[in-house]
């Protein structure tokens, strides 16, 4: 990955994973992460690292609070800046990447991270079938429109389609980071379908979900 820089800034957020391929609309307010936009935007890779906070981060929030190592970088493909400072920006998912060194130099957060690539792109035949069918059982009942479009596009790649159904399905966060954390996309799709089992049948059974993954 010698392409992408070994420091980016990152941006925490209680409810938010990027995965590659998928876009994320984002609304920036705080003044930190407002510093943070109008520096990405002036390098010529545009990218921010999106990561998970984790623990009791409201303690914290304004500081420094815990994340979940594991991330996504996306790069800035639309920059608005409103009137009052704020900006409106686009980020399109394009890489994992593990956090190694936290830098505290700036407004923002920055870390030193090692880039991951999936050591696959294909899912496999009885992988994929068990997934369409669960995924099938699930969008039918409680899964966006969108889901339903791309569930039925035979042209979509199993690496994107699989990325497009861990971001856009209404799961937990914590199961969100655990499909992110798989190093394969094989294992991202075996964790989605036994995240999809457990929801269906905690759904069939009229019991509370909890998360799968901690």
């Amino acid at each position: 990955m010698s392409d992408l820089p070994a420091v980016i800034p990152i941006f925490p957020l209680p409810n938010v994973v990027l995965f590659p391929g998928v876009p994320l609309p984002l609304h920036i307010f705080e003044p930190r992460y407002r510093d943070m936009v109008r520096d990405a935007a002036a390098t010529e890779e545009r990218l921010i690292g999106m990561v998970l906070l984790r623990g009791d981060w409201r303690r914290d929030y304004y500081g420094s609070p815990q994340i979940f190592a594991t991330g996504c970088a996306g790069r800035m493909l639309n920059i608005e800046q409103l009137a009052d400072g704020r900006y409106n920006i686009l980020l399109h998912g394009l890489r994992e990447f593990v956090v190694e060194e936290e830098l505290s130099d700036l407004t923002y957060r920055r870390a030193r991270v090692r880039w991951r690539g999936l050591t696959d792109a294909v899912v496999g035949e009885e992988c994929r079938a068990r997934l369409d069918g669960l995924l099938r059982r699930y969008v039918r009942s409680r899964g966006p429109d969108a889901a339903k479009k791309v569930l039925d596009d035979g042209d979509v790649a199993d690496d994107l389609r699989l990325n497009f159904f861990c971001y856009a399905l209404e799961l937990s966060s914590v199961e969100k980071q655990a499909l992110l954390e798989a190093s394969s996309v094989r294992e991202r799709a075996e964790r989605l379908c036994d995240v999809l089992e457990f929801a269906i049948g905690a759904n069939s059974a009229q019991s509370p979900e909890i998360d799968r993954y901690h």
